[in-house]
């Protein structure tokens, strides 16, 4: 019963942003009186994150975060707690959507809301928003994000590739937004890179059962340790392979390709 009064959080993330945003779209019409929380990293220059809070009807409010330590995350995560707990306290929302912004990878996220939000907060699900056809060009690039506009802090050193690989990796259930441009390696890729996640179209029932479904975060961040490199499940799909390579010699990544 006590979970029946905490506010269903779900994360929506991911670098594929017309994706992310049809997503929270289908989430907010599915589920009525929901809302959708997005803190616009791109203003950062300014000093500022600007904060925007949504439903199907379009923008409700809106605000400014001033940065914290010159980072846009850390003003994310400092502003982010107290507008969730404010929609928890109204008692008319039913579920709050957080759209976080493209390069914002959803561990750090997940893990502030589920340690400072018990009582109250009830992370539901953390949801990847997957263009398929976007998959392999995103995962191939090496581009600092900074070089692509995505850096959310000056000193950001992540890769394109690397955070998108991350993102995915980190997900209770794949959104899958199809236009019809992708192939069956590319769905093959998808479901190797990350086998236990649960893939649903964006805007179904589905999606919104699997965002609701809970979130283990210790489940989660177990899954990203390096250990778990050690048991990849082998599979062979639409010439998409997953296999193990033992050497005791270090391995140079231009071999990948």
């Amino acid at each position: 019963m006590e979970d029946k009064r905490k506010l269903p959080v779900v994360l929506v993330d991911g670098l594929h942003s017309d994706a992310r945003h049809e997503v929270v779209e289908g989430l907010l019409r599915e589920v009525p009186h929901s809302v959708a929380l997005h803190h616009d990293l791109a203003t950062a220059e300014t000093g500022t994150v600007h904060r925007t809070v949504r439903d199907t009807s379009g923008v409700v409010s809106s605000g400014e975060a001033p940065l914290v330590n010159d980072c846009a995350c850390c003003a994310l995560r400092e502003d982010l707690l107290p507008e969730l707990a404010r929609l928890a306290a109204d008692g008319v929302t039913r579920m709050a959507v957080v759209e976080l912004w493209d390069s914002v990878e959803p561990r750090a996220m997940a893990e502030v809301v589920a340690a400072h939000g018990k009582g109250v907060l009830q992370l539901t699900g953390v949801i990847t928003a997957v263009d398929p056809a976007l998959v392999l060009p995103y995962l191939a690039n090496g581009d600092d994000l900074a070089e692509a506009g995505l850096a959310a802090a000056a000193t950001d050193r992540r890769t394109v590739g690397d955070t998108w690989a991350r993102q995915l990796e980190y997900a209770s259930a794949i959104a899958l937004v199809d236009d019809g441009q992708a192939d069956e390696a590319d769905r093959a890729l998808i479901s190797q890179l990350h086998p236990t996640a649960p893939q649903a179209p964006a805007g179904s029932a589905e999606l919104t059962e699997l965002a609701l479904a809970g979130f283990d975060v210790d489940a989660a961040g177990a899954g990203q340790h390096p250990a778990c490199a050690l048991l990849p499940q082998d599979a062979e799909e639409a010439g998409v392979s997953t296999l193990v390579w033992r050497k005791h010699r270090p391995f140079h990544p231009e071999r990948l390709y």
